[in-house]
């Protein structure tokens, strides 16, 4: 009971978070750029230091790899909500300076393999700040307000598939990474995204203000399908690795990873969804 408190409390918290930065992003985007980014740090962390091997990475190196992930998606933001073109090439500064930072000081590690820690670095930034960076580029595409539909449908999806899953769960989803995920549990949980996207068309047409139910409803099954690839995904790291959850910095989840682990690839099937099959939203 006191684990179901603690993950209760921390879920509720981060879903706070997201939803109060996307609410006040009309007005001002302090909020979103500190929570997001603050996701972006953590997350990179947490990737940093399961992906160690027998060399030590140093401090030195996980700070420019964070400050590089923030100012990925920091960049993205200059870009998407540059009003001039010289604003919007400014993205390209943060983006530059850690490349040119991230390669020089691994010339004064010569102890390490610097394959092994670049890939580490790289990947750090390609798995975890890219994907969030993206999500300026569907807010750009959209609205704020469709952004929170995106982590609504996210949401949704992961309590259809757990209570699904939990009640009738019979056929193994993909064992070999993830034994406990059930084909019921995926079906579950693309109906409980579908249903909100009903829901959300018909009753809060007016706060969402998305003029095509079938729009509403391809996002709902997209953001379903990459959120069970997503998790697994993240669960093929861990197993590679040998770890159970990815940190404990959010108690009765794990990590930060463990939480955002669906949006890494919601975010650019999203991105994809809305370019190529509704350009003109």
């Amino acid at each position: 009971m006191k684990n179901l408190i603690k993950r209760i409390l921390s879920g509720a918290i981060y879903i706070a978070l997201i939803v109060t930065a996307l609410l006040l992003l009309d007005n001002s985007p302090v909020m979103y750029l500190l929570v997001f980014a603050l996701l972006i740090v953590l997350g990179i962390g947490e990737m940093i230091t399961m992906a160690k091997d027998d060399a030590t990475q140093s401090w030195l190196v996980n700070v420019i790899d964070m400050l590089g992930g923030v100012g990925m998606f920091v960049a993205f933001y200059l870009h998407y909500e540059g009003e001039t073109l010289q604003s919007r090439a400014l993205w390209l500064l943060p983006v530059a300076t850690y490349l040119l930072l991230r390669c020089i000081v691994q010339l004064y590690r010569p102890r390490q393999n610097a394959l092994h820690s670049l890939e580490r670095s790289f990947f750090a930034l390609g798995y975890v700040a890219l994907p969030v960076s993206m999500l300026n580029g569907i807010m750009s595409i959209t609205a704020p307000r469709l952004l929170l539909g995106v982590f609504m449908f996210i949401w949704l999806y992961d309590t259809g598939a757990y209570c699904v899953g939990m009640l009738l769960g019979r056929h193994r989803l993909f064992e070999r990474i993830s034994p406990k995920k059930s084909w019921e549990g995926v079906i579950g949980g693309i109906a409980f995204a579908i249903a909100g996207a009903y829901a959300t068309y018909y009753w809060f047409d007016e706060f969402f203000q998305v003029p095509d139910l079938t729009i509403w409803l391809g996002l709902s099954v997209v953001v379903a399908v990459f959120s069970t690839f997503g998790d697994l995904v993240e669960s093929l790291i861990k197993r590679t690795v040998g770890v159970k959850d990815s940190g404990n910095i959010m108690p009765g989840h794990g990590g930060i990873l463990d939480r955002i682990d669906s949006l890494l690839l919601v975010a650019p099937a999203v991105l994809i969804y809305l370019m190529l099959v509704v350009p003109n939203i």
